[in-house]
């Protein structure tokens, strides 16, 4: 699963309420976090 952080239009692995490949936490600020089928575009160590 990916989750979209929507006011950058990062890509990441992980899912909405816990955490992204890279270590962000998607339960700070959950309202610009939303799950989504798109292609993982975060070149951080973690998501790549």
């Amino acid at each position: 699963m990916a989750v979209k952080h929507i006011p950058t239009g990062v890509v990441h692995i992980g899912n909405k309420g816990g955490r992204t490949g890279c270590s962000y936490d998607t339960r700070v600020n959950a309202s610009h976090w939303i799950n989504t089928n798109e292609r993982v575009n975060c070149k951080k160590n973690g998501c790549r």
